[in-house]
């Protein structure tokens, strides 16, 4: 099924009026106050919208904070059935602390389209590559970033790699330094950072390492429109997490999974800014009006883009 082009701006009013909500409490030190502001507004815009939305991957769990759930319907009963992924304020540390890249991020696929992903970690890869068997979620560091280099015609000391900057990558932040590989750590938002691949401009390689699963999903959302390389694979340490997963009908919960199992068909993806990062710039509010600027990607029509806009508070 093929997303109808009018929801480009549908969904893209849903983006950049939750991070209006959010930009409000930005530096207030209280990054549930502003996640349930971004939630609560993005929850009563999608129900504005003429579809049968699904909920198939929510947001909160890990952070503790409000949710639109996993199962919740939103929109008006009439209309196109959709599966939407939502991360209204992706950087709760960024809007609570007044840091660069807090984001509101929301995607919408056809539905059955989308994968529907546990609240869980999940070991993730992304590169601006068009064949397989350049990087893999199963080589080692060395040889994802040697194979990158020659495909890229590049040397190891000209490539960046971009990860969480976490404990349980200190093995793999040794070895890129042992490689002379350039590092941008970032302390959050690896829905930004997996998709800083996508362009030149943000000088970087490779994006790689462990985070959120709906996360991972989301950023995959976007990729798919880029033609990008990804590649997932959840982690299941936990009893509750096998349990879940179980639950949700997965049943290998080793497997790796391409990007084009993650999200198939037709898609929309919308990442707002609320505060200015490398992506896209955060909302400037003015006397009665706000300026938003969004990374927008419509897989059907080729839409890739980032646009500004401005629009009446």
């Amino acid at each position: 099924m093929i997303i109808e082009k009018k929801f480009e701006d549908l969904i893209l009013n849903v983006s950049s009026r939750a991070a209006l909500s959010a930009k409000y409490l930005v530096g207030k030190k209280d990054k549930i106050a502003a996640d349930k502001a971004a939630v609560d507004t993005m929850r009563s815009q999608l129900n504005k919208i003429d579809m049968n939305g699904e909920i198939v991957i929510g947001e909160g769990e890990l952070d503790e904070a409000p949710m639109l759930f996993i199962g919740e319907k939103v929109g008006t009963s009439n209309g196109p059935f959709l599966d939407i992924a939502v991360d209204p304020l992706e950087g709760t540390n960024f809007a609570a602390n007044n840091l660069p890249g807090a984001l509101a991020v929301i995607a919408v696929a056809s539905q059955n389209n989308l994968f529907n992903a546990p609240e869980t970690y999940m070991n993730k890869i992304s590169a601006n590559v068009r064949e397989k068997g350049i990087v893999d979620l199963d080589f080692s560091v060395k040889k994802n970033i040697y194979n990158l280099c020659e495909y890229k015609n590049k040397k190891p000391n000209n490539t960046t790699v971009c990860l969480l900057e976490r404990p349980r990558h200190k093995k793999i932040i040794e070895e890129l330094k042992k490689l002379g590989v350039n590092l941008k750590l970032i302390t959050d938002g690896d829905v930004s950072g997996a998709l800083l691949v996508t362009d030149e401009k943000y000088n970087v390689d490779l994006f790689m390492g462990i985070g959120g699963g709906p996360e991972g999903v989301l950023a995959a959302s976007a990729l798919d429109s880029f033609s990008c390389f990804f590649q997932g694979r959840f982690i299941f340490d936990k009893d509750k997490d096998k349990k879940r997963a179980n639950e949700m009908g997965i049943k290998d919960l080793n497997k790796k999974y391409q990007l084009n199992e993650i999200i198939s068909g037709d898609s929309v993806f919308c990442a707002t800014g609320i505060t200015t990062g490398d992506l896209v710039s955060g909302i400037e509010i003015l006397d009665n009006e706000f300026i938003s600027e969004t990374l927008i990607t419509h897989k059907s029509t080729g839409l890739k883009k980032i646009i500004k806009k401005k629009q009446n508070i």
